[in-house]
């Protein structure tokens, strides 16, 4: 799950993909800056826990790095809650992360959501936000 704070410098939301601080969050930010990463996916269940709104279309964020760079402003373009099994191709390509298919996506997501909540179960009908994401910022001189 993404972890939030605020940015000194943009102002907005951090947010950090992945774990914080870990490589994988870092490859993360890297795609999005490439242009590479245009949707990003969580577990419903993760935002409720934490008793955290949802983003609407047209919210903006800054992403951050590990080491709690602010690299750019990323905008939520659309944003749709959904079971996993409706999770369609066109969707698990643009999250950008190399999966070839729905399918590998879907296990890649599933290994990691495992990795993080192991008591958690994913079914078809397990709940995910889908959200689409477009870089409108990228900061220079980060990374």
């Amino acid at each position: 799950m993404a972890e939030l704070r605020k940015g000194e410098r943009s102002g907005l939301d951090d947010v950090e993909l992945a774990w914080p601080g870990g490589p994988f969050g870092d490859r993360l930010v890297e795609l999005v800056l490439a242009g590479t990463k245009r949707a990003t996916c969580s577990l419903l269940a993760e935002w409720e826990s934490e008793g955290r709104e949802l983003p609407e279309p047209g919210s903006r964020w800054a992403l951050i790095d590990s080491a709690g760079r602010e690299r750019g402003v990323v905008e939520t373009t659309e944003i749709r809650v959904i079971p996993i099994g409706e999770v369609d191709e066109e969707f698990a390509l643009a999250e950008g992360e190399g999966d070839e298919n729905v399918a590998e996506w879907r296990a890649g997501h599933e290994a990691f959501w495992a990795s993080d909540q192991p008591h958690v179960e994913i079914t078809d009908e397990t709940m995910v936000v889908a959200e689409r994401i477009r870089l409108v910022e990228r900061f220079e001189g980060e990374g």
